[in-house]
């Protein structure tokens, strides 16, 4: 296998939509909004694209097969806690970050504040994976749809990751 075919693309997506009762968790802040976030785990839209990009890249599928949510073990744990868990597996299967690219979609709470709060906790799961090769940008989407509605928050993630060994 030549260097170039050693290279992976992977993408993510998620949404979560808004509710009462829970924190706004995005990139392992609490962003102290009015409205939580409603999912199994603790709905962290960001984590949760950046992990299916990092699956799609090494093919290994997406964050509800690898953490069912009907499965009472991830019941309201830490998005974080399972990047962790994701950058185990691709460790073991000689799997090299190269670099994470993500925008998050809200007309609300803004974002920019916390980037690099969120950086730095997605960096320490994925065992202080540098900085500088973690983006996250924030956007609305001009009122329109349900995020302009503020009815929820969207995220997308692209992954570029190196196969160290003779995996394919």
């Amino acid at each position: 296998m030549d260097s170039l075919m050693k290279l992976r693309i992977g993408i993510g997506f998620d949404v979560h939509p808004f509710c009462d009762g829970r924190p706004c968790i995005i990139g392992g802040v609490d962003m102290h909004y009015h409205k939580g976030l409603m999912g199994h785990s603790d709905a962290d839209v960001l984590v949760h694209a950046i992990i299916d990009s990092l699956l799609g890249a090494a093919n290994l599928g997406d964050v509800g097969k690898l953490f069912p949510p009907g499965d009472p073990q991830y019941k309201d744990i830490q998005s974080l806690v399972l990047l962790e868990k994701v950058f185990g597996l691709l460790q073991g299967r000689g799997i090299v970050i190269i670099n994470i690219d993500s925008v998050v979609a809200c007309e609300e709470p803004k974002l920019a504040p916390a980037i690099l709060e969120m950086k730095t906790h997605i960096s320490r799961a994925l065992g202080n994976l540098e900085i500088e090769r973690i983006g996250i940008k924030g956007t609305t989407t001009e009122k329109l749809g349900f995020v302009g509605r503020k009815e929820g928050i969207a995220a997308q993630a692209v992954s570029l990751v190196y196969l160290k060994g003779d995996y394919s």
